[in-house]
């Protein structure tokens, strides 16, 4: 099998991160591909490689795989250690995982990932609070129960992965985790896959104005580490 990833933007791409990190950190081999946001819709640009218009998208030798949950299903009937291997620990992981794919509205909206910088928030509304409690509930929940390192034990599976954009964002916007969910977060900032897509982002010069706007709507930018 040879695996392309297709994914955007290191610096902006919270969705193309969960994919590439989790293959990077079980060392499942893939090439890469990178397309830009471009300032307008990428739909039909999009299209030309996924059937959603969307990033991440996989292909297995002509195989084209979509969603970044579906992505790591995919790989999990492929490779070992996507998932844990203890029951509990398997279906607590995979609940968590999905709750972040489809929930935390508020954190993605007024969140939004920009590894290189740092922001000041506005003000921290109570849909935000609450999505950051419950982030915070989840990471210790998962810790104490499985007993670390990582969220469902000792390995680095799908769910770190899922949680690992919400390691920058913690950074960037300092929110607030507790002490167990900050040592989490920074164990993933340390991970030499997270390491990897950082550097790829801090050297990205490309700026595309929505995601600067967005960012400057909730926060103000108080360091920007990325290349001129």
């Amino acid at each position: 099998m040879t695996y392309t990833l297709t994914t955007a933007n290191r610096n902006y791409s919270s969705w193309s991160l969960r994919p590439w990190v989790l293959m990077r950190a079980l060392d499942i081999p893939f090439d890469e591909q990178v397309v830009e946001f471009s300032g307008q819709s990428n739909f039909e640009e999009f299209r030309q490689f996924a059937p959603n218009g969307m990033v991440p998208c996989l292909d297995d030798d002509g195989c084209t795989v979509w969603d970044s949950l579906a992505i790591l299903e995919y790989l999990a009937e492929r490779h070992e250690g996507v998932w844990p291997t203890d029951d509990g620990a398997r279906t607590w992981a995979r609940c968590a995982a999905a709750e972040m794919h489809s929930g935390f509205s508020a954190l993605r909206n007024i969140c939004p990932m920009n590894v290189g910088v740092r922001a000041e928030l506005h003000e921290v509304s109570d849909a935000l609070a609450k999505d950051v409690a419950r982030i915070a509930e989840l990471w210790a929940e998962g810790l104490e129960h499985f007993g670390g390192p990582f969220l469902a034990g000792k390995n680095f599976t799908a769910v770190d992965a899922f949680y690992a954009p919400v390691a920058y964002r913690v950074r960037t916007f300092g929110l607030e985790v507790g002490d167990v969910g900050h040592g989490w977060a920074q164990q993933m900032l340390d991970h030499p896959a997270m390491c990897a897509w950082e550097k790829a982002a801090l050297a990205e010069t490309h700026r595309e104005t929505a995601h600067e706007e967005e960012i400057a709507a909730v926060a103000t930018v108080t360091a920007d580490y990325r290349a001129k």
